[in-house]
C-alpha cells in the first residue's frame, strides 16, 4: 500500500507542470513517474477510449435476436485501453494493457475487458533486445500492431490482424522475440505459440473441401517484421506503429514482413483425405510523414501489399464490432450485420492517404482538421469478382493532438452471393457511416 501511494504522489507532483508555453493552453499530463533524476527509469500509465455511434445498412438476410433488420443504428465502445509500463532500469522493460474492444448492445452481461499485452524485456545492446509474454511483436505489416490510439482512419486496416481472434488474442500470441536497430534498419523476429484454434472467437467449421483453420494441437510459428528508415527514426520501446505523427516527424519507411506455420490449415481432398497445409503470409509496405510548410500540415500516405496463402478458397467476413448475430435463408457470402470478405487467400493491396491541415485552423484552440480517403483491393481465391472496400472520413483534431478526436467516416463494402452456376461474385454494395469521439491520454 506504501509503495502504489509513493507511485501516486510522483504522479501528482508530475502532474503540476500541466501547462504549455502558451499558459491560456491546458494540456493533458504524461502519468509518469520518474525512478531517478534523469527520467530514463520511470514507470507511465495511458488510457484510451473510442466511442462509436453508427447507421449500418445491413447485409441481405441479417437478424438481430432473430429479428430481420435492413438497417439500424447504434452505439457501441470500439475500443478502451489502460497500458502500465516502465523502463525499470538501463536493462529491463515491462509492457501490460488491459481493455475491450466492440463493446455493444450485443455484448453478454458482466463480460468484456480481458489482458491485451503482459511483456517483460532484457536489453543486451540497442541492436538487441529479448523479450516474452502476451505480445503483438512480430509481422506481417506495419499495421499488424497499429497504435490505435493516433490511427488516421476510423480504424486501422484490419486485415493485417491476419489471424485475429482465430488462434491468437486480438492479434497478440505467446511468444519470445527478439528486436532492436541497426543502423537505419528497425526489425522484430518471433516465435509464438500460437493459441487453440478450438478456443476461436470465430465459428470454424468441420473439415471440408475449402481450407480453414486445422484445429489439432498447433505447432509453431515464426514471424518478422523489418523496415529502413530514410528520415527520422521511430522509437519502438512497444510494438505498437504510429498512423501519424502530426508533423513531429518526418519519415519515410520501407518495410517487409511474413508469418509462416506449418499444418496450421487443413481441408479435405477429391477423396475425402485430410490435406494439411501451411500459413505463409507476406507482405510489403510503404509509410510516409511528411511535414508540408511551417505551419504544422502534414501529407500522409500509406501503401501495402500483401500475399496471403491460408490454403484452397479460404475467405473471412470481418469488419469493425459487428452489430448482428444472425443470418436467414436471403443471406450472402458475407454473412449477418456489416461483414464483408476482409481476409482471405489471395493478394490484397492497401492504400491510404490524408492531409493534416495547418495547425490552429480554427481561431481560440479548436484545432485542426485531417481528411483521409483509403481503399482496399482484394483478389481472393475464392471469389470471381475482387472484392473492393473503399472509406472516406475527416478528423477534428479538437487540440490539435489526438488526445481529443472527433471523425467521421463513410465506408462503402461489396456483397458476395453465388451466381445461378454456384460461382461467388459481387452482386450489390452497402453502406456504413461512423461518428466517433476518442480521448487518449
Amino acid at each position: 500500500m506504501k509503495n502504489v501511494l509513493v507511485l501516486l504522489a510522483g504522479i501528482l507532483a508530475t502532474n503540476g507542470n500541466a501547462q504549455t508555453k502558451d499558459s491560456s493552453r491546458i494540456v493533458i499530463p504524461e502519468l509518469k513517474l520518474n525512478l531517478n533524476k534523469s527520467g530514463t527509469s520511470y514507470i507511465k500509465g495511458t488510457f484510451l477510449a473510442q466511442t462509436w455511434a453508427r447507421y449500418s445498412e445491413m447485409n441481405p438476410g441479417t437478424t438481430i435476436d432473430g429479428t430481420p433488420k435492413k438497417d439500424l443504428g447504434d452505439v457501441g465502445i470500439r475500443r478502451w485501453r489502460i497500458q502500465v509500463f516502465g523502463q525499470l532500469t538501463n536493462r529491463i522493460y515491462f509492457y501490460t494493457q488491459f481493455g475491450q474492444n466492440n463493446f455493444s448492445f450485443l455484448q453478454p452481461r458482466h463480460t468484456g475487458a480481458f489482458l491485451h499485452d503482459a511483456v517483460t524485456e532484457f536489453r543486451i545492446a540497442k541492436q538487441v533486445q529479448i523479450g516474452g509474454g502476451l505480445t503483438a511483436w512480430g509481422g506481417v505489416s506495419r499495421f499488424s500492431s497499429p497504435a490505435v490510439a493516433n490511427i488516421m482512419g476510423l480504424d486501422a486496416p484490419i486485415y493485417q490482424q491476419a489471424t485475429n481472434g482465430v488462434n491468437d488474442q486480438f492479434a497478440r500470441k505467446l511468444s519470445l522475440y527478439m528486436k532492436g536497430e541497426i543502423s537505419r534498419l528497425n526489425y522484430r523476429i518471433a516465435l509464438s505459440r500460437p493459441m487453440s484454434a478450438k478456443n476461436s472467437t470465430v465459428v470454424i467449421p468441420p473439415i471440408h473441401a475449402n481450407s480453414n483453420f486445422n484445429i489439432e494441437a498447433p505447432r509453431a510459428q515464426t514471424s518478422g517484421y523489418l523496415f529502413w528508415q530514410f528520415f527520422d527514426k521511430e522509437a519502438t520501446p512497444n510494438p505498437y506503429m504510429s498512423g501519424t505523427y502530426l508533423g513531429k516527424k518526418k519519415i519515410l519507411n520501407l518495410g517487409l514482413g511474413w508469418v509462416h506455420q506449418n499444418a496450421a490449415m487443413w481441408h479435405t481432398n477429391e477423396v475425402g483425405d485430410t490435406n494439411r497445409t501451411a500459413l505463409l503470409l507476406l507482405g510489403a509496405d510503404v509509410f510516409l510523414d511528411l511535414p508540408v510548410g511551417n505551419k504544422g500540415a502534414v501529407f500522409n500516405a500509406y501503401v501495402a501489399y500483401n500475399n496471403f496463402n491460408y490454403g484452397k478458397n479460404y475467405v473471412r467476413m470481418l469488419n469493425g464490432m459487428n452489430p448482428a448475430n444472425g443470418i436467414n435463408s436471403e443471406g450472402t457470402w458475407n454473412g449477418p450485420g456489416v461483414n464483408y470478405p476482409m481476409i482471405g487467400t489471395g493478394n490484397v493491396l492497401f492504400a491510404q492517404i490524408g492531409y493534416k491541415f495547418k495547425d490552429d485552423l480554427f481561431a481560440k484552440d479548436n484545432g485542426t482538421l485531417m481528411p483521409y480517403v483509403e481503399v482496399q483491393y482484394s483478389q481472393f481465391q475464392a471469389f470471381k469478382d475482387p472484392s473492393v472496400m473503399a472509406e472516406a472520413g475527416i478528423n477534428w483534431l479538437i487540440h490539435g493532438t489526438h488526445g481529443a478526436k472527433l471523425s467521421l467516416g463513410l465506408q462503402n463494402r461489396p456483397v458476395f452471393e453465388n451466381n445461378s452456376v454456384g460461382v461467388a461474385i459481387q452482386t450489390t454494395r452497402k453502406n456504413m457511416l461512423v461518428l466517433q469521439y476518442q480521448i487518449a491520454f
